[in-house]
């Protein structure tokens, strides 16, 4: 049997019927999908703001927080 790159990764997906990581069918129209995105990201924004209050020298071990 000839094997081809990614022929695994391939078959898996089909057994698996093609699940989406994160499906478009979440009952939300498009609006509705844009306002809990941007309400995600805002609150995203905040909490990254909220932890960076203590880097604004530097971190000591010179590695960066995400």
């Amino acid at each position: 049997m000839l094997q081809v790159k990614g022929l695994g990764k391939f078959l898996a997906q089909a057994r698996a019927g093609h699940k989406a990581k994160q499906p478009k069918d979440d009952g939300l129209t498009p609006e509705q999908r844009r306002e809990r995105d941007a309400k995600a990201l805002q609150e995203k924004l905040a909490r990254k703001a909220a932890g960076n209050h203590d880097n604004s020298v530097g971190n000591k071990a010179g590695i960066k927080k995400k």
